[in-house]
């Protein structure tokens, strides 16, 4: 099987694309290696991914440029695309609201012209917890109303569903989307919360604590998340019963969490413990986009995939913070 994954240089892409080399699959990336964030990690994770061998090629190309994605797809063959390629982070959007247009809006819609263009087999994309907003149904279903995002992320997330249930219904491409829920791990993204509470933890620096700790999040563990994409590429939407009411495509949503959320209180203690070291908090309001709980509902994935989440936040951070302290030479 060969596979293209978009947004490689990012934390999912990375660890997904290593997965399947050591798979032996053969698999291709392309980033746009912007700089949202220090664009240091990207590249030294396109060397990890390099290091391993295997059947990798990789080019430095943006999807929101067509004619760029359009030479990739022209290149080579592709029997599954795995989009992960977007404009992360729910603050950012407010600042910067056309990075997201750009990317999550007009970067899809040319992954789903090339994937339909090319007969691609199996459309894998990644969509966002985000999309839940303030709906107060926990667990977050599948099947439960999301017309009401909270950010423009979210907004564009929800946006790439609808987009892909079109081109499912229209041109029978087969589209699976996975909401996200709080992904964590090495080699995370520097913006997300756990990364900055243990640099500044290391450091004796203080941290922001939103909503004084209160919010609960259901904190999935990088290795979780890869195991879930990697069964989902094998179950192509058709083959598989659709419990959707009111689509008859080749068209799938899946919730991919741990199903066990956590408290920020509670996930600050276990960083502290594993820093050796307290942190000094700052309480804050909530932050504009926010939620208060985030809760997956798995078990669609579960029953379709056997995904089953195994690593809890004790273990998963353990990992971060030996791979951080290593990454930074503390």
């Amino acid at each position: 099987m060969k596979v293209l994954i978009t947004g490689v240089a990012g934390f999912i892409g990375y660890h997904l694309a290593k997965k399947l080399i050591a798979s032996e699959y053969d698999v291709d990336g392309i980033d746009n290696l912007n700089n949202y964030y220090d664009q240091r990690i990207k590249l030294a994770r396109i060397e990890d991914i390099r290091a391993i061998g295997g059947n990798f090629q990789f080019k430095e190309v943006d999807i929101a440029h067509k004619e760029s994605l359009g030479k990739i797809f022209q290149e080579s063959e592709y029997d599954v695309v795995i989009n992960l390629a977007a404009q992360a982070g729910v603050r950012y959007s407010i600042e910067n609201p056309s990075a997201y247009v750009e990317s999550n809006l007009v970067g899809f819609v040319n992954i789903l012209e090339e994937c339909r263009g090319n007969k691609i087999k199996h459309l894998v994309y990644a969509s966002s917890s985000s999309v839940y907003g303030l709906s107060e149904k926990q667990p977050f279903n599948v099947n439960q109303n999301v017309d009401y995002p909270i950010s423009l992320y979210a907004a564009t997330k929800k946006s790439n569903e609808l987009m892909a249930h079109t081109y499912s219904h229209l041109f029978s491409l087969p589209t699976t989307g996975l909401r996200f829920f709080t992904v964590y791990g090495p080699y995370g993204r520097p913006d997300m919360a756990y990364y900055k509470f243990t640099k500044s933890i290391l450091s004796g620096e203080p941290i922001e604590v939103y909503n004084h700790g209160e919010m609960k999040r259901d904190f999935t563990y990088i290795d979780d998340i890869v195991d879930g994409i990697i069964r989902v590429i094998h179950k192509i939407p058709g083959s598989i019963s659709n419990k959707d009411a009111y689509t008859h495509a080749p068209y799938k949503i899946y919730n991919i969490g741990n199903n066990k959320p956590v408290s920020l209180g509670r996930f600050i203690e276990v960083i502290e413990k594993e820093c050796g070291r307290k942190a000094i908090k700052i309480n804050m309001p909530m932050q504009p986009g926010d939620v208060e709980t985030t809760y997956a509902d798995i078990d669609e994935l579960i029953s379709d995939t056997g995904f089953e989440p195994k690593v809890q936040i004790e273990e998963g951070i353990k990992k971060f913070v030996e791979w951080y302290k290593k990454y930074y030479g503390l």
